[in-house]
């Protein structure tokens, strides 16, 4: 034991990492403000972290210097609990873990920012290990923090000002958050069941066996439209309630999904309108007639929006969405190449079959066999007649097969990186 007491402290010499005292300003009448504006005259008094607060931590004999004060502001896990102790060993004056060092550091991280960030070089089933170890879990916080899902909002600010405010983070958590809570999953389990009714819905209304149903003076549709009506009641309010306890006014408005949640329960309400003031015009009701057809019409294409509510359900979703934000580039690319290789052989095909085939009568036409054909869907309705089309078409295969290897391995090496990156932020 002495010997590896002698060891352990030889390597924590070496590889101690030197900490400078650090410190906290505290500001008299302005919270926040840097010491240094105002030319550097300012009513911050820097407190200096004392000696007594200091801890040190031996991780496989490397060393780390934190404060109790940052440990213990997290009091259910380990190094902010008490059982700390029973790894203190007073020959290294520093308590002693034999972990993983790498991701000890991320844990450290969490301490100091509250924030969990796994290490890329970490498999997760060791990094999973190594939290259950330390008890890292967000409950274990001692401070109740907004916490959001994917990006969906920004943490609000710590506060402790009313109980508004804890109310509010909490029930944004529990709109954002189905882990939180068995109340939240069932919550999202009930969302992701109206998401169903309504698609559900909006295709029935388009066949035509049932389409008649959703029409005044049907037996069902009084049953049809209070269901309707109930679908969006819900989405209402689940809208409403995330508006009001969203961190920031501006932030709800930037969010993507909210967006798209507004304009799925828009066309309700504008078709409401319509109808209301359907029996209002009476001097031109053909005219009236027409608009209000034109109105209801772009109400139902805004319906298909709804579709697009179950990504916010889905964490890998949304990480794919964001994977295909950082290739975009590579996407522009693939983009690029199709049209040029479109344009070029369509306006080729024109030129060669215009005379002789009367289903290449413009470039246009041409365009639209060369993305086909690139693409390798090769729908048929377009074909080459003469020789030597064919032998063009056969070149235009061809590259589309190239044309879609080379991109596309560049696009998927891209999207394996990024998505790893995110993974592991997650």
């Amino acid at each position: 034991m002495a010997q590896l007491v002698s060891v352990l402290a030889t390597n924590a010499n070496i590889l101690t990492q030197v900490a400078l005292p650090s410190y906290n300003y505290k500001n008299n009448g302005d919270d926040g403000a840097n010491p240094n504006a105002n030319g550097g005259k300012s009513n911050a008094v820097p407190i200096q972290t004392t000696s007594a607060d200091l801890c040190y931590i031996n991780v496989s004999g490397k060393q780390y210097i934190t404060t109790h004060s940052c440990l213990q502001q997290y009091p259910l896990t380990l190094l902010g609990s008490p059982d700390k102790e029973l790894y203190w060993i007073p020959e290294l004056k520093s308590y002693y873990f034999n972990r993983n060092r790498d991701c000890f550091e991320s844990i450290l991280t969490f301490y100091q920012t509250g924030r969990e960030f796994r290490p890329l070089s970490v498999d997760d089933e060791i990094y999973e290990a190594e939290r259950k170890f330390f008890r890292i879990e967000m409950k274990a916080r001692a401070q109740e923090t907004a916490v959001s899902v994917g990006d969906t909002a920004d943490a609000a600010p710590i506060c402790c000002d009313g109980d508004w405010r804890t109310t509010r983070k909490r029930v944004h958590r529990f709109l954002m958050d189905p882990r939180c809570s068995r109340w939240a999953t069932a919550w999202h389990i009930l969302d992701i069941v109206f998401i169903c009714i309504s698609i559900t819905l909006l295709v029935m209304e388009t066949d035509g066996n049932v389409k008649n149903a959703f029409k005044e003076g049907h037996a069902a549709y009084n049953y049809l439209f209070g269901l309707n009506v109930l679908v969006i009641a819900f989405f209402t309010t689940d809208l409403l309630i995330r508006f009001v306890t969203w961190p920031g006014l501006l932030n709800f408005w930037k969010n993507l999904f909210n967006i798209l949640d507004i304009l799925s329960i828009l066309p309700f309400y504008v078709s409401l309108i319509a109808e209301a003031f359907e029996d209002d015009n009476t001097n031109n009701p053909t005219e009236h007639e027409h608009k209000s057809y034109v109105v209801l019409r772009v109400c139902r294409i805004f319906r298909i929006v709804r579709v697009f509510k179950f990504i916010r359900h889905s964490q890998d979703l949304i990480m794919i969405i964001k994977v295909v934000g950082h290739a975009k580039k590579e996407l522009c690319l693939l983009v690029l190449l199709l049209f040029i290789f479109s344009v070029s052989f369509g306006s080729l095909m024109y030129y060669i079959e215009h005379q002789s085939n009367d289903q290449f009568s413009t470039i246009m036409q041409g365009c639209w066999w060369a993305i086909v054909t690139i693409t390798t869907i090769g729908y048929g309705d377009i074909a080459p007649a003469t020789w030597l089309g064919k032998v063009v078409g056969s070149l235009v295969l061809t590259m589309g097969i190239v044309f879609l290897a080379l991109p596309m391995t560049i696009i998927v090496g891209k999207f394996s990186t990024v998505y790893e990156k995110e993974k592991g932020k997650e």
